[in-house]
């Protein structure tokens, strides 16, 4: 009998990382999904992806900045010796002006953009060499060049680009490592939520003229898995937006 891979995705249940479940779902993986604060969605999605194959999905709550949740995550995870992916999608997103960042925003967006997807990389790096798996980083077009009024945002997504290089060199040749820099894809949300201006500004800095979906993402996500002689590689799905000058 066929035993599927399994997958964690982190940031699972909404938006980029919803899509991402939902379709490495499709294409044959068990799930563990992790959450942070969207329990209700997390538990929405987990149940329609069990009823379409039962017992192919799992919830995992954790705070990823808060490092005793994160130890209690990598301890829960342990014993998954099927893993052949990990997707580090989950992340903190919102302004921090130079004159107003505190050292609870340092560790805020830092541990959960940065610490979080490393120690999580390092934990599981056994199964994923024993399973010849993947690590994929959702990073940012901003951590090129850094985006004005998210600093540390910034500073953490280029962490994850570097990190993304180093663990590619560290986990060779057993376990690829590579990442994926969206641009315009979902609009923020809460503090971080641009005026219809702003949004206009991106489009107009943007090649396609208009923002991208989070199925590219998903579909990103699929190319790296299948790409067997691909590894240490940052894959842009911007609509040209980094492009703009």
């Amino acid at each position: 009998m066929h035993t599927p891979p399994l997958a964690l995705v982190t940031g699972a249940a909404r938006r980029i990382g919803a899509a991402i479940s939902e379709r490495l779902h499709a294409q044959g993986f068990d799930l563990v999904l992790h959450y942070r604060h969207s329990e209700a969605a997390a538990t929405a999605l987990s149940a329609r992806l069990n009823r379409r194959r039962a017992g192919s999905c799992r919830l995992l709550r954790c705070d990823l900045a808060d490092l005793d949740q994160l130890q209690e995550m990598i301890t829960a995870l342990s014993g998954e010796t099927r893993l052949q992916l990990l997707v580090n999608n989950a992340s903190r997103f919102y302004p921090t002006p130079v004159e107003q960042a505190s050292q609870r925003d340092w560790d805020q967006l830092i541990n959960s953009n940065l610490r979080a997807p490393f120690f999580l990389s390092t934990a599981l790096a056994a199964p994923l060499r024993h399973n010849r798996g993947n690590i994929i980083n959702l990073v940012d077009i901003h951590a090129e060049r850094g985006l004005g009024g998210y600093p540390l945002y910034s500073i953490a997504k280029a962490g994850l680009k570097m990190m993304t290089y180093a663990l590619a060199k560290e986990l060779a040749p057993q376990v690829r490592v590579n990442a994926i820099a969206p641009g315009p894809i979902l609009w923020p949300e809460a503090e971080a939520a641009l005026s219809d201006a702003a949004r206009q500004e991106v489009l107009t800095k943007t090649l396609l003229q208009r923002t991208g979906s989070a199925e590219d993402i998903a579909q990103a996500v699929l190319y790296l898995v299948r790409a067997d002689f691909v590894t240490g590689q940052v894959l842009t799905v911007d609509g040209g937006r980094s492009l703009y000058s």
